[in-house]
C-alpha cells in the first residue's frame, strides 16, 4: 500500500511540474530600468494584507498579481510575511 501511495505522489509531482512549466513569465524590464515604483516594507505589509483578495481577483483578471516583481527585496518580503500573517491569524484571539 505504501508503494502505491508513493507512486501517486511521484505522478502528482510530475503533473505539477509539467503544468508549472506552462506558466507565463512576467516582463520585468520596467523594474530593471527604474521606471516603475519600487515597493518597500510598507508596500509589502499592504500587499500581504490584500493578498487573498488579489489572488481571487487574479483568477478572473490576468493583470492582477499577488506579489509584484518590482520590490526592494528582503524588507518587502518581511513586510509581506507580516501582512499575510497578520491577516491570517488576526481573528484567532479569544478572550478567556
Amino acid at each position: 500500500m505504501k508503494k502505491k501511495n508513493f507512486n501517486y505522489l511521484v505522478i502528482a509531482l510530475f503533473a505539477v511540474l509539467f503544468l508549472a512549466s506552462c506558466a507565463q513569465g512576467v516582463d520585468v524590464s520596467a523594474c530593471v530600468d527604474g521606471s516603475e515604483k519600487i515597493y518597500g516594507f510598507w508596500g509589502g505589509v499592504w500587499h500581504g494584507m490584500i493578498a487573498p483578495f488579489n489572488w481571487f481577483a487574479g483568477i478572473f483578471n490576468e493583470n492582477i498579481h499577488v506579489y509584484p516583481p518590482n520590490n526592494n527585496g528582503a524588507w518587502y518580503e518581511f513586510g509581506f510575511v507580516l501582512g499575510i500573517g497578520g491577516f491570517a491569524t488576526g481573528s484567532r484571539y479569544t478572550k478567556q
